[in-house]
């Protein structure tokens, strides 16, 4: 389910059960990100899909990417593997006006 961004604020700063997911590259996750997220890389392809699966499928996923587009196809992959709750970010990372944390 895609989120504004305040939206996806607004629920997050809510939600006791909130797991923040950070799908970009390394490369971009040094460029700062936001607070508490996990990593993984969406390209990682399989190996993504290997290391989401090792999540708590009854926790509620904030996923964001650069623009929005990978994390939308990652919260379309965590639903298809049983995922309930998989929120994307519309307009990722870049439109983000919240805390970050910068390395």
């Amino acid at each position: 389910m895609d989120l504004s961004q305040q939206e996806w604020q607004d629920q997050l700063k809510n939600d006791e059960n909130a797991v923040v997911l950070d799908v970009r590259t390394p490369e971009e996750v040094e460029e700062g990100y936001i607070p508490n997220a996990t990593n993984i890389d969406f390209y990682l392809g399989q190996e993504f899909l290997t290391e989401v699966e090792k999540l708590d499928k009854d926790k509620n996923y904030y996923v964001y990417c650069r623009s929005g587009n990978r994390s939308g196809q990652a919260c379309a992959v965590m639903n298809s593997v049983g995922f309930k709750n998989a929120y994307n970010l519309e307009g990722g990372f870049m439109k983000w006006e919240g805390d970050v944390i910068e390395e």
